[in-house]
Order: structure tokens, then C-alpha cells, then sequence
């Protein structure tokens, strides 16, 4: 094997491509009717454009290196040239021949026989059937054809009559002819039309049944092809009728003749005229009346696309059917039957009127309350009922409302409305007993109003308005049996009366009454302590039931008149407070009270002197302005002088013991502070009676009385001393001139007698 050497260089961007060259062929023949894998080899073969068998080109090829093409030879006779077209040009050729193919041969056809109407599948035996081009049956070619190898094709026989001669071609020629014999086909037979009438506007489909079928060339109404026609099997046809009138025979050929014939009716198309009613409940369940022609034999009624619940055909020109349900508004009604289907007339669906809400939705049981009804779809209504009993009348004020007036009644009775679209939903109505009043408390009140009332009775349940007279009040049910109700303002005695659903009540008396007025309280004031029994005048008093000081209701009162009353102010803080009375007719205005606080003794200077009294007593505390009285154990003081809020001074009156000192204001009396009445002093001895007039001499005296001593005197000279006892005092004696002076002892019950003390000069040397 050699390459062909390109002259230049092959890198050169410049060299012109080799021409390709051939060296060998391997295999370098093969079968005419091709398929052969050669293998090419030799030289410049890459980027091939062409490889070639003679004029032909290769079934396939591929390049597998610039050496080797790999191809498939095509079908061919004789010897060839083979080439290969590059870039670069057309190779040598190289001879390649064809083997010649032996014509095909039969030797077999199983069966041999088979329906003059074809589609039976022969096997065929023989040999060199490889690339048959043709399988025939006589001159008819076979339905369809397989060839499972060299020896063996599988064939659909064609329809045929008669022996007819099987041949096979392929390139090698036509085989040798088989006999293949096509039996004699059965006449078809029908036995049944399902439906075997219809419209003579023809479309209707037919299921033909018979024998004898598998084939079909035509099928005929009459004399008129059917529309269209499928053959399901050898007994059964499906044809759709072609228009037509009348009665006529359907007939079916096939290679084996034209069958009998079975009379179909053309039926004249249905019409409608009318529906009676032409509405409905969208519930469905309506009776109607459908007239029209040609109604026979209606096999379908239909409301839009809904069949009816149920039909009957009366006549040919009219039928009774129940509407189905349905959806609110208008829908076409059909009738159909074998002859079609008929024009379409109107039906509407009406809704169901519904009810939302009933105002008021109770009433008296003697009936008469006119009743709104509000909802939908009342537009129309033909009744309305409470319980089963017809309204006393009723108006249509919308698609929304309807008034009616309630029938008598009991219990809760359901309210319903009917229109032609059915009975609505229903809503509870209440019979309400009429209200009575039993009691009001309390029966009067201020002409002001706002006085709360308790009303009691029975069936005050669903009361919607209390009246004073003529004028309404608030309230609030409390129970079948009770109402508070809130006052409005008035004068006189009205009736009281409350008006529910079921009615108005019977009336009460309720009295308005004036208001209280105060001019003065006496006395304006009085003690913290309370207790003080003051008058209040004043109108419009009697009645009263309370009086109060401040906040604080009085300890008691009695109403004396219209214009009087007597109360005990209660405890109370120092100030002032407003006093008001308090009647059916309200609160009266205030008048001022004053409150004042007791006073108070925190010390008595002196607190004590002689039981002859006379003695100036100073009292301190406090709350002392305006005393009224100072008392020394229940004895006034002689007479007293307020100095300020915190003193006073009193001259004491004769006493013994120890007596309480108190102070009255009108705030109260004080408490008490202890004054001591004290019995006058008394000297019986002093021992010395003598000293030197130097002094210094101590000196004890004697006598009664002396406890409370204050003072010593020397003649007019005091000195100091010391309280043994209540009968003895030691004192030193002062100094001063020779001779006799008085001694006396001073005490809170006054000065004693005097005893004689001598002051002695020292003896002279």
C-alpha cells in the first residue's frame, strides 16, 4: 500500500490539497441489491465529499483516518468504478462488482385460502425474497406486506373473488405464482334499526344490527346514501340518517350483495308554543303545561340543560312536565322526540323570597301591629302567614319590604311570605300579653325630675316606653316584673304608665313635689360633740326624710309644721357646715352651721388659796373666747374676765378641799383642773425666842397649817426657810436691831398671828 506524496510541503499555508488516491478495496464485490461494508483504502482521503459505485453514490460512508473510508455500497449490477471526490479532486477508480441476485422462488402459501373480503394474513415460503418490492394477489397488491427473512414474508390478503395467482418480486424479478383461492361471500342480513325513526332533517345516528356486515360498501336510506357510516363489526353498523320524508328502507351492500331492507320513519320536527305557567320556585317541583305540535313520542323535556323531573305526553299537541331546579332567571324548555328537537320558549326561575328581619317582631295577642317585613324576592307575594294564619292584610312596598298587619295570636308564631317563587324562610313574631302596674315606689317625687322609681307589675318584659302623664322617661326592665325608671320633671299628680309590645298598661298616680327651701338654723352653732337641738324654718318642709349637717344626717329631727323642724346636730369637726332637709320635692338649699371646738385648761395659777376665796386665779388653755361660766367645783367663780382664746382670770369663790375648775363656752365645758382651798397658818411657838442682832440664829416655829408655807417674815424682813412638817418650819433669824420684832409664817390659806422674837445685843467687856 502507498500514499501519494504531496509535492510541497504539507505546513505551507500556500501548497495545493492532494488529489485522493486508491490502493485497495476490501471486499471489492457484492450483493446488486448493495448493503456491502467496503473498506477504502489509500491516500489524501480525509475531508472525502463524495465516495461513488459507478454513477452512484454509496449508501453511506465515513471517513476514519486520511488512509481509510469505511462505506456501504448501493445496489448495482456488473463492475464499477469506485472513486472518492475531495478538495482536491476525484481519485483512480477501483473496480468493484455486483454478484447477479438470483430471482425469488414460492414454494408455499399458508393458508392458501381466505374472505373474498380480504384482511386474512398469508405466510409466504420460499427463497432469495430479501428486497421484495411488491407482493400481489392477481393484480391486486397485497393489503400490506412484511418480509421476516430470505425465506419467509408475511402478507394481508387484498378483497377479491375467485383463484388468483401470488407472485413476489425483488431486483432478481418476479417469483413463480402460488394459487390463492378467495371464498364466496354471504349476502348481508339486517335484523334491526335502533332508533328506526327520526328527523326528517336527517342526523340522526343509527345503530344498524345484522350479519354478514364486515365490508360494507353503502349504506341507504331509501334511495339516499347515509350521511356517514362506520362499520363497528360483522353484525353491527353505526350510520348517520341523511334528511329524508316518510317511511323508507335501509339497506347495506357488500361484496357480497345488498342486504334486506328495515323501514325507518322520518318524523316531522316538534314545535312549542307555549308554557303554562311561565315561572317557578327555583326549587324546582312547578307543574307546567307545554303546548305545541308533533309531541309524540317525546323523548326528552328539557329546561335549559336540565331534563325535567318527570313528563307525560297528553296529546301530540300537548304535555304536562315538573320543572326541575334551577337557577334564578330565565331558561329555554325543549321538547325532543324521534322527529328532533323543537324551538325553545321561555321559563323563569324565580328565587325564593327570603326574610331578614321582621320590625317590630312582636306584638299585642289581639293582633292589629303593623309588621315590616324586610328581605328579598317579596316582589309578587301572593300571602303572607303568622303561624299558619293569613296577615289581616298586607301591601307589596318593594322587592325588599312588604307591610302587614298581624292577625290575633299567641306563643311565637312563624311569619312567612309566598310568592310564585315559593315560601320563603320563616321569622319568629312574639304574642305579648299587655303590661299591668301593680306598684311605684316611691309614689312622688321633686318637680325637678330624676327621682329613680322601682315599677312593678307583670309582662313588663319587652317594654318600650314609660310616660309620666305625657311625658316618656328612661327606664330599664329589670325583669318581667320590675322597671327602674328615671323621673322626668313635673308638677302635680300624673299616671304613671308603661306600653309594651303587647300594649299600654293601666295607670298609676306618681305627685311632683316643690322643692324645700331653708331661711335660718337656731342656734348657729353648737359643739364638735353634737347633741345641740336646733329649729330650722323654712317651705315646703313636711315630708321630710332627711336633714343633714355637712354630710352627716342630723342625730334625729321631727318635721313640726310646713315651715318647721327640729333637729340634733350630730358630732361634727370645728367649722362651718351647710345644713339642708332633704323631701320627695329634692334637696333644699344650705344655711350655715358652725361647729366649735370644747375648751381646753392646761393650768390654773395659783391652784390653790384660803377657803375665804378672794384669790385672782389665772386660767391658761385654749378655745376660751366667749366663756360663758367658771366654775370652782360647781361654784362660780366670783366673777371671771376673758383675757383671750388662751387665758382667763378669776377671782375664786370661798370653798373647801379641792374643788375642779371648768370653763363653758358655747363649744361645751373644759375639762377640769384641781384648785386646793387651804385653811389659814397658825403659830403657837418659836424657839429661841431670842438671838444676837447679828442674826443667824436658827429658829424653829410651831403651830398648824404650815405645809403650803411661802414665806417668813422678821418684822417686815423675809428670811429663808424650810418646811419640816404641816407643823413645823425652820427659818434663820435675820440680823437688825436690839429688841423685840413679830415673826409670821405666810402660806396659800394666808398669814398666820405673829410671835415675838428678840434680837439681844452682845454683853460689853
Amino acid at each position: 500500500m502507498t500514499k501519494s506524496q504531496s509535492p510541497h510541503p504539507v505546513a505551507a499555508p500556500t501548497a495545493a490539497l492532494s488529489v485522493p488516491s486508491l490502493v485497495s478495496l476490501t471486499p471489492n464485490q457484492g450483493s446488486g441489491s448493495g448493503g456491502t461494508t467496503v473498506t477504502i483504502s489509500g491516500g489524501a482521503l480525509t475531508g472525502a465529499t463524495a465516495v461513488k459505485f459507478g454513477t452512484a453514490n454509496a449508501a453511506s460512508y465515513s471517513v476514519l483516518s486520511d488512509t481509510v473510508i469505511s462505506a456501504v455500497s448501493p445496489a448495482g449490477t456488473g463492475t464499477v468504478q469506485v472513486t472518492v471526490t475531495t478538495a482536491g479532486g476525484t481519485s483512480n477508480g477501483l473496480p468493484y462488482t455486483y454478484a447477479a441476485l438470483p430471482a425469488p422462488s414460492l414454494v408455499s402459501l399458508t393458508p392458501n385460502q381466505g374472505s373474498g373480503s380480504g384482511g386474512t394474513t398469508v405466510t409466504i415460503s420460499g427463497g432469495a425474497l430479501t428486497g421484495a418490492t411488491a407482493v400481489k394477489f392477481g393484480t391486486a397488491n397485497a393489503a400490506s406486506y412484511s418480509v421476516l427473512s430470505s425465506t419467509v414474508i408475511s402478507a394481508v390478503s387484498p378483497a377479491g373473488t375467485g383463484t388468483v395467482q401470488v407472485t413476489v418480486t425483488t431486483a432478481g424479478g418476479t417469483s413463480n405464482g402460488l394459487p390463492y383461492t378467495y371464498a364466496a361471500l354471504p349476502a348481508p342480513s339486517l335484523v334491526s334499526l335502533t332508533p328506526n325513526q327520526g328527523s326528517g332533517s336527517g342526523g340522526t345516528t343509527v345503530t344498524i344490527s345484522g350479519g354478514a356486515l364486515t365490508g360494507a360498501t353503502a349504506v341507504k336510506f331509501g334511495t339516499a346514501n347515509a350521511a356517514s357510516y362506520s362499520v363497528l363489526s360483522d353484525t353491527v353498523i353505526s350510520a348517520v340518517s341523511p334528511a329524508g320524508t316518510g317511511t323508507v328502507q335501509v339497506t347495506v351492500t357488500t361484496a357480497g350483495g345488498t342486504s334486506n331492507g328495515l323501514p325507518y320513519t322520518y318524523v316531522a320536527v316538534p314545535t312549542l308554543t307555549s308554557v303554562t305557567p311561565g315561572q317557578g320556585p327555583s326549587a324546582g317541583g312547578t307543574t307546567v303545561t307545554l303546548a305545541g305540535a308533533n309531541l309524540s313520542g317525546a323523548t326528552s323535556v328539557k329546561f335549559g340543560g336540565t331534563a325535567a323531573t318527570s313528563f307525560t305526553v297528553v296529546s301530540a299537541s300537548q304535555i304536562t312536565a315538573t320543572a326541575p331546579p334551577g337557577s334564578a332567571g330565565p331558561v329555554l324548555v325543549t321538547v325532543t322526540t324521534p322527529g328532533g328537537t323543537s324551538n325553545s320558549v321561555p321559563y323563569f326561575y324565580l328565587s325564593a323570597p327570603v326574610l331578614t328581619s321582621l320590625s317590630p317582631d312582636q306584638g299585642p295577642v289581639s293582633g292589629g301591629t303593623t309588621v315590616t317585613l324586610t328581605g328579598a324576592n317579596l316582589l309578587g307575594a301572593s300571602a303572607v302567614s303568622f303561624g299558619g294564619t293569613p296577615a289581616t292584610s298586607f301591601t307589596v312596598v318593594s322587592a325588599t319590604q312588604i307591610t302587614a298587619t298581624a292577625p290575633a295570636g299567641t306563643g311565637t308564631a312563624q311569619v312567612t311570605a309566598t310568592t310564585a317563587g315559593g315560601t320563603g324562610n320563616a321569622l319568629p313574631y312574639g304574642y305579648v300579653a299587655a303590661p299591668t302596674l301593680t306598684g311605684l315606689v316611691p309614689s312622688q317625687g321633686p318637680v325637678s325630675g330624676g327621682t329613680t322609681v322601682t315599677l312593678t307589675g307583670t309582662n313588663l318584659t319587652s317594654t318600650t316606653g314609660v310616660v309620666f302623664g305625657t311625658t316618656s322617661a328612661a327606664f330599664t326592665v329589670v325583669s318581667a316584673t320590675q322597671i327602674a325608671v328615671t323621673a322626668p320633671a313635673g308638677t302635680g299628680t300624673v299616671q304613671v304608665t308603661v306600653t309594651t309590645a303587647g300594649g299600654t298598661s293601666n295607670g298609676l298616680p306618681y305627685t311632683y313635689v316643690a322643692v324645700p327651701t331653708l331661711t335660718s338654723v337656731t342656734p348657729g352653732q353648737g359643739p364638735s360633740a353634737g347633741g345641740t337641738t336646733v329649729t330650722l324654718a323654712g317651705a315646703n318642709l313636711s315630708g321630710a326624710t332627711s336633714v343633714k349637717f355637712g354630710g352627716t344626717a342630723a342625730t334625729s329631727f321631727t318635721v313640726v309644721s310646713a315651715s318647721q323642724i327640729t333637729a340634733t346636730a350630730p358630732p361634727g369637726s370645728a367649722g362651718p357646715v351647710l345644713v339642708t332637709v332633704t323631701t320627695p320635692g329634692g334637696t333644699s338649699n344650705s344655711v350655715p352651721y358652725f361647729y366649735l371646738s370644747a375648751p381646753v385648761l392646761t393650768s390654773l395659777s395659783p391652784d390653790q388659796g384660803p377657803v375665804s376665796g378672794g384669790t385672782t386665779v389665772t386660767l391658761t388653755g385654749a378655745n376660751l373666747l366667749g366663756a360663758s361660766a367658771v366654775s370652782f367645783g360647781g361654784t362660780p367663780a366670783t366673777s371671771f374676765t376673758v383675757v383671750s382664746a388662751t387665758q382667763i382670770t378669776a377671782t375664786a369663790p370661798a370653798g373647801t378641799g379641792t374643788a375642779q375648775v371648768t370653763a363653758t363656752t358655747a363649744g361645751g365645758t373644759s375639762n377640769a383642773l384641781p384648785y386646793g382651798y387651804v385653811a389659814a397658818p397658825t403659830l403657837t411657838g418659836l424657839v429661841p425666842s431670842q438671838g444676837p442682832v447679828s442674826g443667824g440664829t436658827t429658829v424653829t416655829l410651831t403651830g398648824t397649817n404650815l405645809t403650803s408655807t411661802t414665806g417668813v417674815v422678821f418684822g417686815t424682813t423675809p428670811v429663808a426657810f424650810t418646811v419640816v412638817s404641816s407643823t413645823q418650819v425652820t427659818a434663820g433669824a435675820p440680823p437688825g436691831s436690839a429688841g423685840p420684832v413679830s415673826v409670821t409664817v405666810t402660806t396659800a390659806g394666808g398669814t398666820s398671828n405673829s410671835l415675838t422674837y428678840t434680837r439681844v445685843e452682845p454683853p460689853s467687856i
